[in-house]
Parts: structure tokens; C-alpha cells; sequence
């Protein structure tokens, strides 16, 4: 009796994995997206759209999930998940591009949906110059401190040096214009010709102000919610912007926030807002899902989880993890060494960007997770 091997493959090149049993080489590349699976999630469809969906990937031998009364169209709207392989994805899009009822753009839009490559994880160094910073607060506050931190930051490989004078940690309370600027000129001043200088803050006039200076990207953890002049600000400077998702306030956001699907709502939030930014004229966007604002516990690890999901909206995606109450760490050194275990995680999940108060620790992770990337 033949004694049959089966072996489960892991690696993410499944394209090797072909080649090395002999197949044609000419063809490995087409062949390889035939393995590639993936779940689409579609939201708000018609019946009709939702039922030629689903036939059209049936007529292929992949899958579509609706709402039950699609059949009956007893219901307005459904959402659907559609799968398959890469491969039959191509296929189903194809064919959508010549059904009716808007199809066609969907059937456009499903051709770009594949998540972009790794192309390498940014590092994004932590220059808190405050006085109530959750981790290093007053420190950094005195600007000959400030200026060996930065240097420091980009000594040990930082790629973007982040500058904050506003505390957003839980329950602290705004700082005004003036006092932020005091103590971010200086600093960018000094450091615009030394590092790519982003700058942490809410305000259209800080970010205008520093902008001038010589910053470069604008960080607003709010995503445009607590200065509505910002979005106008970002187009006419055509600045990078990050926009973070929040649910409230930093004085109000961790009174018991709840959802009722933690990576929907985001997910949906964010798409919302960036769709804003663009009818602006904002293209240079970055997403950040906001550890920690507005998050319980389960919710910050669930984010980290399915933290690729979020690729889709199409954006470089940040990620800011580092020494936060998660953790449940008091010792800052602990503090670091979980947040680089955990940001390991995230650059698997195809983060484009870290935001970490020990960047020497990050580097030494970004060169070894190198040696994992598939060529």
C-alpha cells in the first residue's frame, strides 16, 4: 500500500514552492495567485448587484455570502463576502465589468484591491516635549534635552522624528496654541535640515506655523475631528497627513468605550474620513487605527490582530503601540521589549509605519525581520 506524505504549506511564497516541484517557470507567476486566497467584504449592495455577485463567482467556482432575503428581495441593501483565489477574483471582476447596475466600477475596483508588498517597515521616533507625557513626561521638555533626544533618535535609525507639545494621553486636557508653538519652533529649527520632521498635533494653526518652519507631515490623532480648519490647512501645504481613528476625546475617550465590531467601525470611520480628505484635494494620506483612543483592552489587541485588514482602504498604514497602558507594564524597559515583541507582529501584518519611543530597539527588530521577508 502506497504510504502518501502531505505536508501543510506555510511559507507566503507559494511561488517557490511550485518551482521546486518542477513546474513550468514560465507560468509559476499566474499559477501562484491560484493558491493566494482571499475574503472581500462588500458593503451596501442592491439585491440585484448582491445576486449577480454571487452567481457570477459561483459560475467560477468560488463563493459569495448574502443576506438570506437577497433571493426574496424583501431587503433594500446587503453587504457580501466574496472569495476565492486571487485568480477567480480576477475573473469574477472581469466579468462584473460588464453586468449593469454599477457593476462595472466594482468589478474596477476589485482589480486594485490586492494589498501592496513589504517594502520595509518606517521607524517613527517619540519626541515628547511636555510635561505630562504617559511615559516620558518633562524629560524632553527642556529644549537642550529635546535636541539630544533628537540627534540620539536619528543616530540609532529613526526615519521620521515625531514632535509633540500636547499630551493626548487618557484625561489630559488641550494645550493652547501659543505654549505648543514656544517649544516646537525651536526644536524644528534646529532639527528641519537634520531628519523628516512630522509634527503630533490638533490645531490648524500649529500645524500651518510648523509647517512653515520646515515640518513635513502633520500627525492629528483627532482625524480632523477637533480643528475643522485643518483639512484645508494639509491641501494647500500638500503635506502628508496622518489620520488617526478616535472615538471622543483624550479627557473623555476611555469612559467605557464600546463597539459593536471594533475593526468595522474603524475600518468604515477612516474610509469616511479619508474620502473627505480627498474631496479636499488630500492625496498624501497616511491611516492610523489609534491604539489607545477611545480602545479597551480586547480592542487594541483585535486591532494588532487584524491589523493588515485595514490595508484595504488603500493607504500606508501607522501603527502606535509603544509603552501604552495596554501592556500593562509600569517599567518603561519592559515597556519596550513588549512593544517591540508585539510590533514584530505588526511588520508581519504589513504595517508601513511604527511609532516607538525606543528606536534603537526597533531597528535591531526592522534589520532581523529583514532576514524573514520573502525575496
Amino acid at each position: 500500500m502506497h504510504d502518501f506524505i502531505l505536508r501543510e504549506i506555510k511559507d507566503t511564497n507559494i511561488e517557490n514552492e511550485i518551482k521546486k516541484i518542477g513546474f513550468d517557470t514560465s507560468y509559476t507567476n499566474r499559477a501562484a495567485e491560484k493558491f493566494d486566497y482571499k475574503n472581500i467584504k462588500i458593503y451596501n449592495l442592491s439585491p440585484a448587484q448582491a445576486n449577480i455577485i454571487k452567481q457570477t463567482a459561483l459560475s467560477i467556482g468560488a463563493d459569495c455570502a448574502t443576506h438570506r432575503d437577497v433571493i426574496t428581495g424583501k431587503i433594500e441593501k446587503s453587504d457580501c463576502i466574496l472569495g476565492g483565489s486571487v485568480s477567480q477574483l480576477k475573473k469574477i471582476a472581469e466579468k462584473l465589468k460588464f453586468q449593469p447596475f454599477g457593476l462595472k466600477t466594482l468589478g474596477e475596483k476589485l482589480l486594485t484591491t490586492e494589498v501592496s508588498p513589504k517594502n520595509g517597515c518606517k521607524i517613527v521616533g517619540i519626541l515628547n516635549i511636555t510635561e505630562n507625557s504617559f511615559s516620558d513626561g518633562g524629560l524632553y521638555n527642556d529644549f537642550e534635552n529635546a535636541k539630544s533626544h533628537l540627534l540620539e533618535m536619528i543616530n540609532d535609525g529613526a526615519d521620521i522624528i515625531d514632535i509633540g507639545a500636547e499630551s493626548t494621553k487618557p484625561y489630559s486636557s488641550s494645550v493652547d496654541e501659543k505654549t505648543q508653538l514656544e517649544k516646537l519652533l525651536p526644536i524644528i529649527d534646529f532639527a528641519k535640515d537634520k531628519a523628516t520632521l512630522s509634527v503630533d498635533t490638533r490645531s490648524s494653526q500649529v500645524a500651518e506655523e510648523c509647517l512653515k518652519a520646515g515640518a513635513k507631515i502633520i500627525n492629528d490623532v483627532s482625524g480632523f475631528d477637533y480643528d475643522k480648519k485643518m483639512p484645508d490647512i494639509i491641501a494647500k501645504y500638500n503635506c502628508p497627513i496622518v489620520i488617526q481613528h478616535s472615538k471622543g476625546t483624550p479627557e473623555n475617550m476611555q469612559d467605557t468605550p464600546k463597539y459593536e465590531d471594533v475593526i468595522e467601525e474603524i475600518y468604515l470611520e477612516l474610509y469616511r474620513k479619508c474620502e473627505f480628505a480627498k474631496s479636499k484635494g488630500i492625496e498624501n494620506i497616511i491611516i492610523d487605527p489609534g491604539i489607545g483612543f477611545g480602545k479597551n483592552r480586547e480592542n487594541n489587541f483585535e486591532i494588532i490582530r487584524r491589523v493588515e485588514e485595514f490595508k484595504s482602504l488603500g493607504y500606508p498604514v501607522m501603527l502606535g503601540i509603544s509603552r501604552k497602558s495596554f501592556l500593562n507594564l509600569e517599567d518603561n524597559l519592559e515597556r519596550d521589549i513588549f512593544t517591540t515583541a508585539i510590533n514584530a507582529l505588526a511588520t508581519e501584518r504589513n504595517v508601513d509605519y511604527i511609532r516607538v519611543h525606543n528606536v534603537k530597539m526597533h531597528k535591531t527588530l526592522i534589520d532581523l525581520m529583514k532576514m524573514f521577508m520573502v525575496e
